[in-house]
């Protein structure tokens, strides 16, 4: 018997060594040491670290690498960067938006990433947004799964064409349900847009991902709504919370209240670590604030917490590369999660914890799921998300798509020094 491929001697993230992974057919047929079938192509691993593609559960494509255009954003706010946003939607177009959003999803995938869920904005009459990364969708489909957000970035109350707009997206094949409820006129016009947004969702089976409480304001709560919608229409487990920065400022009293309440919810959360951390915290002096929500006491809890990378080049940030092991960096060290538990934790925060949230089937390293995967430079997830671990090879349904030299001495790669010949570094004698 012959497999399509096999990688030899690979580290899961689960801390198994020495392991072969078969795919064929698109599948994988076996996880175990010591297969002796041979395969079109074998790859040595030689130890290093086997992962289930990188996951974005959280980014805006119709957005991306349009820094500059048509200006830049000055004050690096989030309000200057929706109202830059607002001068560019009128003048861009479906080419313009499909063509960022490919070279893209090429930098995505040759970084391993293997899904993304992107918000789309429905508050534009001609839904250019939406019809270019419909075509994108489709376009990518072979490599990567994208998954799209009916966004109404001005409002779905504020803004008077929002509602048609967003039934029209999901009409067209959009697939989740978005919205802004913070950035509504009055804090009762969020209230009202959660349950709107959400019987949407109900009445059509649809999942739900609402920018969320993105403010350093402690009275915005609307998370604290999306957790009593969820409940009351019964879409626990389908709904996410994103970003919610508010409760970074929240009295603790009412946020030992409204944990339980988003437990009682099954609540997902994607904070998005680098976004958050750059544009929260505006009219602090000092002491700063960080503005990440609170990853620590939500993970405690039990919640499913993904981080998302949110934008790249564009209105809101001017750097980024497509990297989750970037974003698990920053998530980690804004959150002071530092315990080795917990820096392995990031590793599933940018994996298996986002996949999860947008409900990717198939997804992992067992044998049956899709032989989807990456081989990384480094030999456990604390040490990729120490690196930033050069992706090597980047596989889909079995067959590599992507690869990258060694970028990383072995004295590096490892930290460990005893693997080096100490002789070699010996005094040479000059006799005498």
């Amino acid at each position: 018997m012959g497999f399509d491929l096999i990688i030899k001697n690979a580290t899961l993230p689960d801390g198994q060594v020495g392991v072969d992974i078969a795919c064929e057919n698109g599948v994988i047929a076996a996880v175990e040491r010591g297969i002796k079938a041979g395969a079109k192509e074998v790859i040595e691993a030689n130890g290093q670290l086997v992962s289930p593609p990188f996951i974005d559960p959280h980014f805006h494509m119709d957005a991306t690498l349009s820094l500059g255009t048509p200006r830049m954003n000055v004050s690096g706010t989030l309000l200057e960067g929706i109202a830059l946003w607002g001068e560019l939607k009128p003048v861009q177009t479906v080419d313009d938006i499909i063509e960022r959003a490919m070279r893209y999803c090429d930098l995505a995938v040759s970084m391993g990433i293997g899904a993304i869920r992107s918000h789309v904005d429905i508050c534009d009459d001609d839904l250019k947004g939406v019809a270019a990364l419909l075509e994108v969708r489709k376009q990518v489909a072979p490599y990567l799964e994208l998954q799209l957000v009916a966004f109404p970035q001005d409002g779905v109350f504020r803004d008077p064409a929002a509602q048609g707009n967003l039934i029209r997206a999901l009409d067209m094949g959009v697939d989740v349900v978005g919205g802004i409820p913070h950035f509504e006129r009055t804090m009762q016009d969020g209230a009202d847009s959660v349950k709107y947004l959400c019987e949407v969702a109900a009445d059509r089976g649809l999942l739900v991902d609402l920018h969320c409480d993105e403010s350093d304001d402690p009275l915005s709560r609307h998370v604290e709504t999306l957790a009593f919608e969820t409940t009351r229409l019964g879409l626990q487990g389908r709904v996410t919370g994103s970003h919610l920065t508010s409760m970074h400022s929240m009295d603790n009293y009412y946020v030992s209240k409204l944990i339980p309440l988003m437990v009682e919810a099954g609540l997902h959360v994607i904070p998005n670590p680098l976004i958050n951390i750059m544009l929260q915290g505006r009219h602090d002096s000092y002491p700063k604030r960080r503005g990440q929500t609170r990853v620590p006491e939500l993970k405690a809890a039990g919640l499913t917490v993904g981080f998302g990378s949110d934008c790249v080049m564009d209105p809101w940030y001017s750097l980024g590369k497509a990297d989750m092991l970037d974003v698990a960096h920053m998530g980690l060290h804004v959150a002071q999660l530092s315990s080795r538990a917990d820096m392995a934790w990031c590793f599933d925060a940018v994996t298996v914890n986002s996949a999860r949230i947008m409900g990717l089937e198939g997804y992992g390293l067992e044998k049956g799921c899709k032989a989807n995967m990456v081989l990384l430079q480094a030999t456990d997830p604390i040490e990729a998300i120490r690196l930033r671990a050069t992706r090597l090879a980047v596989i889909r349904s079995g067959q590599v798509i992507a690869r990258s030299p060694h970028a990383i001495s072995e004295l590096c790669l490892t930290g460990r020094p005893n693997r080096i010949d100490p002789a070699q570094y010996a005094p040479k004698s000059t006799g005498g």
